[in-house]
């Protein structure tokens, strides 16, 4: 089962140690770039620059397991728990447009939030209908 984010949170601060870099904006966004234009993370490439000017073989970095969907009932399981999420998402954007005061209610980022909780209504049941038999 995937991690969610705040053990990823966790685990990336009890396995690696951050270190900050301060550059000029242009070689900033020069880097990231080059970075995207080669399809590498721009984590990667510092990590592999700082091991090379210690001397050191590059750190591989493990991947994560691929989930197992490899039954039915696997599957369906990742959904409800899909489902869950997508549902918690859409209460809680129902709750911030349900906030919205009165006054403010044709203003736009009230619409879209109105659009988005249609939107996720709808993924729901459709994704609940795809899992239901």
């Amino acid at each position: 089962m995937p991690m969610d984010n705040a053990e990823r949170t966790k685990w990336n601060a009890e396995t690696y140690k951050q270190v900050k870099v301060y550059v000029s904006p242009e070689l900033a966004n020069e880097f990231k770039a080059a970075c995207a234009a080669k399809g590498e993370s721009m984590a990667a490439v510092l990590s592999r620059a700082m091991a090379e000017y210690c001397n050191r073989k590059p750190e591989k970095k493990t991947k994560a397991a691929k989930p197992d969907y490899s039954s039915r009932e696997k599957r369906r399981a990742a959904m409800r728990r899909m489902l869950e999420q997508i549902e918690a998402i859409r209460d809680a954007e129902d709750a911030y447009k349900e906030n919205i005061p009165e006054n403010l209610q044709g203003a736009r980022f009230y619409d879209n939030a109105d659009q988005a909780v249609t939107a996720l209504d709808e993924g729901i049941e459709a994704l609940s209908m795809a899992f239901s038999s």
